[in-house]
């Protein structure tokens, strides 16, 4: 059966894409829903303050199961209990909750010092009716409010990723003059993509390395003034195969700004100076700069693997791996243990159920760059128990997955490793594998489940 063939046959018996949440049950999907997308989003940017106009439990429920899955991260000033809410009730389904509404906003403006405010509306105001813009438009000479309709039955949190940023373009973004040599950052969704934070920091020195600011958004000080650069742009990364191609095509039709996609945020020398010369054939950046930054940085990070090298060649050589993780980690973490490394991918299950449409691309870059004969099976499956079962009686001996994997680790014979969400069992704060760098702390965090005396 060829790779085509069988992820295809495998997808038929995952939840289907066009339903997100699916019909029936699911074990522990790795991923909230859309109001959590849109809620991890706005945390993401600093000044911006968060309002959920939802029921009581929806914001403790996002704490515990997007932001401390997210690395054991806390929500900052304005998240988890400090998040207003209308904290919407049976009542309110009756009678409407539009008065409720007006009175968070009211009190928040007042309490909360930010830039600006994202009102995200949950499952109860979906079903109840509520004119949330007319109540918004009451306050519009007062404050910034950016209005994202989310509910949960939506999707999940990349669905609310996109909705965030639909919602900004509509409503706050106006055309600027295009500032060369600008780029925005963008398919880097905040918490679902546990090493986000890291990750954005990367990308923003490296290509500042060859002379280009990046617009990462994102943990930036001024993040709200970030977004509204965004139409300044001369071009548009999207640094993953699915997430964040809405945002970067609304942007496109509204301010004509390009955009260059790539599978996922790179990971080792090998696929980050790919990035590099890729962004710098696009924006005109001269050869022999990036050359340069390529050559240095090449040259220390092959110098640093070479001290892996006999626990590498000793201890795990050309050993199978899998892999449960969304669609950008698996891409990232397979074609870096298989080009750099020598390792042998067996099976990647991927989690983030992303849309059928995007699915064969996916595919394409877990597959077409790996320099190796033996290609992986590849499963999307977004229940936990059955990605659990499918790694039975397999050959491999290392597992890159999310911590839910952690306990069946043993019982597989595999050296587990944290590379998705949700990470409850390490604490991330700047840490990622992004980039030359962190190419070398992959290594590292695998070695060191089985390094000692030789």
């Amino acid at each position: 059966m060829s790779i085509k063939e069988n992820s295809d046959a495998k997808t038929n018996e995952s939840i289907s894409s066009s339903d997100p949440l699916g019909t029936g049950s699911i074990e522990a999907p790795k991923y909230s829903c859309a109001l959590g997308g849109a809620y991890g989003t706005a945390l993401g940017v600093y000044g911006l303050v968060p309002l959920l106009h939802s029921g009581l439990g929806c914001g403790m429920g996002q704490l515990f199961g997007q932001l401390y899955a997210a690395g054991q991260n806390a929500g900052g000033p304005f998240g988890g209990t400090s998040t207003p809410t209308s904290g919407l009730v049976e009542e309110h389904v009756i009678f409407g909750g539009e008065d409720k509404l007006r009175k968070l906003i009211e009190s928040s403006i007042e309490v909360m010092k930010g830039d600006a405010f994202a009102l995200i509306s949950g499952c109860i105001p979906a079903l109840i009716g509520d004119d949330m813009e007319a109540v918004i438009r009451e306050f519009e000479d007062q404050v910034p409010i950016i209005y994202i309709n989310a509910p949960g039955f939506n999707g999940n949190s990349y669905e609310g990723y996109e909705l965030f940023f639909e919602a900004l373009i509509d409503q706050i973004l106006v055309p600027l003059p295009v500032e060369k040599g600008m780029v925005n950052i963008l398919g880097v969704v905040p918490n679902q993509h546990i090493f986000w934070k890291g990750e954005l920091n990367i990308i923003k020195t490296l290509l500042e390395k060859i002379g280009l600011r990046a617009n990462i958004i994102f943990t930036e000080p001024d993040g709200f003034e970030k977004l509204k650069e965004l139409p300044a742009a001369e071009y548009n990364l999207v640094l993953s195969t699915w997430n964040g191609h809405r945002a970067a095509k609304k942007l496109e039709e509204k301010f004509g700004t390009p955009f260059i996609t790539f599978p996922s945020v790179p990971v080792g020398p090998k696929q980050t100076s790919k990035f590099l010369r890729t962004v710098s054939e696009k924006l005109n950046v001269p050869e022999e700069v990036v050359e340069k930054v390529i050559e240095e940085e090449e040259l220390r990070t092959y110098r640093f693997i070479e001290y892996s090298g006999d626990l590498l060649l000793i201890v795990y050589t050309h050993a199978y791996f899998a892999v449960v993780a969304d669609s950008n980690a698996a891409i990232n973490v397979t074609n870096f243990m298989v080009n750099e490394l020598g390792l042998l991918p067996d099976i990647i299950q991927l989690t983030d159920n992303p849309p059928e449409e995007y699915r064969e691309s996916i595919i394409k870059a877990l597959t077409e760059d790996l320099e190796i004969e033996s290609l992986p099976e590849i499963i999307f499956e977004p229940d936990s128990y059955e990605a659990r079962e499918k790694l039975r009686d397999r050959p491999f001996q290392l597992l890159f997955a999310s911590s839910l994997e952690a306990n069946s680790a043993p019982e597989l014979d595999a050296l587990h490793v944290t590379v998705g969400f949700p990470a409850y069992d390490r604490m991330i704060l700047g840490d990622s594998y992004a980039g030359y760098h962190g190419g070398l702390r992959l290594i590292e965090d695998y070695m060191n489940n089985f390094a000692g005396p030789l």
